[in-house]
């Protein structure tokens, strides 16, 4: 898969930006703070229906505007395609795709892309949030109607705990409760899914985590993940993360998920009124990292954190290239070469340069290791100037001025590169997102929970 061009109104810094991107490695070098990562961002949100750096929609939108135009014209070899998410500051996002209404939760079956960040340190070191984010997210890339069982879930999760801290404040009993059982019903159903989705993608990412470690590290240290699930037991949000002692067998014995999430909840359910919290479901759950058995939380070494990362990473990678039908994936690398040392980097690069296209930010080029030949852009203030444009327009001119200069005197005038997007955005010019949506065709309310 190929993102060719990016169109964005008030997303982040921008007014309107427009980014062409090309086949093979595209750099985008600028100081921080100058707008790089929020491109990289707007391509994540078509393949996520999220951001890496904030967990609601809201900070997306620029400042005094009530939605954000994320646009980009893709190709899945010979095929184009055209997709849109309107990201409202309040309410529903909104989607089209090929000019068509569409629903937000189909936007990942067209965009496929994998994010290396400085954040995916969080991913190894962090809480348990990070890890199920980094992993739900991939579930979502995967099969994307599960971006529907996961806010259904957090959506029945929230109504079920707001009842349990009713009863608590009220000094209830469960049997004054009969709803609570009506609850229960619905979060071991969604809870189920989510939890054997999860544990069919540690299994599938096994192997390419595996092989990724050593080609990053240049050693084998066994890297291991399996998920600590609160339904056998312990809590692994507040770090009771459990070894995994049970295979097929064990499992068929103990009776479905759905079965051992009932019981787990029955066991807790005086503890739940007690807190006034859910204790057991997928949302307390911990995908535990290992190397040389042991835990990487803890006892790994920066290196080995950052190798592991990136492994997990390459291993996302791998797996939607080959599930794919699409191609590969978009690689975003978004200032992670700064964090690397230079024999990681250069792995790295030479690992990442085999995909179809790659998006690299840096602060600084020279961090960026030679392998990668590349299509420059410089973004400054969240300005976009294109050095392939401005070399073509050097080579347009000098042409021109040789031809003149037969019949005029030399000229010695100065060339300045011409910017490729508007800059940001300027509060005497504001830009209604919406009102240039519609202008584009009718949108509709997706079904996203």
């Amino acid at each position: 898969m190929i993102v060719e061009h990016l169109s964005l109104v008030d997303f982040r810094n921008y007014a309107t930006a427009e980014l062409t991107l090309h086949r093979g490695p595209n750099v985008l070098v600028g100081r921080n703070g100058q707008g790089k990562t929020n491109l990289a961002e707007a391509i994540v949100f078509l393949a996520t229906l999220g951001s890496h750096r904030v967990s609601s929609d809201a900070p997306m939108v620029r400042d005094g505007h009530e939605a954000a135009i994320v646009r980009a014209r893709l190709a899945h070899g010979p095929r184009k395609v055209l997709i849109e998410v309107q990201i409202n500051r309040q309410g529903s996002n909104k989607a089209r795709i090929n000019g068509a209404p569409g629903r937000t939760a189909d936007l990942p079956r067209y965009a496929h892309v994998v994010l290396f960040a400085p954040e995916d340190l969080q991913i190894v070191r962090g809480d348990p949030s990070a890890r199920r984010r980094f992993a739900d997210q991939l579930l979502i890339q995967r099969t994307p109607r599960m971006s529907a069982v996961l806010g259904d879930y957090d959506r029945v999760l929230r109504q079920r705990t707001a009842l349990l801290k009713s009863a608590r404040a009220r000094g209830m009993k469960a049997e004054a409760l009969p709803t609570l059982d009506v609850w229960d019903d619905k979060l071991i159903a969604l809870g189920s899914e989510i939890i054997d989705a999860r544990s069919r993608l540690a299994a599938d990412l096994q192997p390419g985590v595996a092989a990724a470690y050593a080609a990053i590290a240049g050693e084998d240290h066994d890297p291991r993940l399996h998920w600590a699930q609160s339904i056998r037991g312990g809590d692994p949000e507040e770090g009771d993360a459990l070894r995994p002692t049970q295979g097929p067998e064990q499992d068929a014995a103990a009776g479905s998920t759905a079965d051992l999430f009932r019981t787990a909840l029955a066991a807790k359910r005086s503890a739940e009124l007690e807190r006034g919290l859910t204790l057991v479901g997928p949302h307390r759950d911990d995908l535990v990292l290992r190397v040389r058995d042991l835990p990487v939380k803890g006892y790994a070494s920066h290196g080995e954190s950052w190798s592991i990362a990136l492994a997990l990473r390459l291993a996302s990678a791998e797996l939607l290239r080959a599930e794919s039908p699409a191609g590969d994936p978009v690689l975003i690398l978004d200032d992670v070469f700064a964090e690397l040392d230079a024999e990681r980097r250069r792995r790295l690069a030479g690992i990442t340069a085999g995909y179809e296209q790659v998006l690299v930010t840096a602060a600084v080029e020279e961090d960026i290791p030679e392998v990668l030949d590349r299509h420059v852009v410089r973004v400054s203030a969240g300005t976009i100037t294109d050095e392939r444009e401005v070399r073509g327009a050097e080579s347009t001119f000098g042409a021109q001025d040789s031809t003149d200069s037969q019949q005029d005197a030399p000229r010695n005038e100065e060339v300045r590169p011409e910017t490729v997007a508007t800059t940001a955005a300027d509060p005497a010019e504001p830009t209604n997102a919406a009102e240039t949506a519609e202008d584009d065709g009718q949108e509709v309310t997706d079904d996203r929970p």
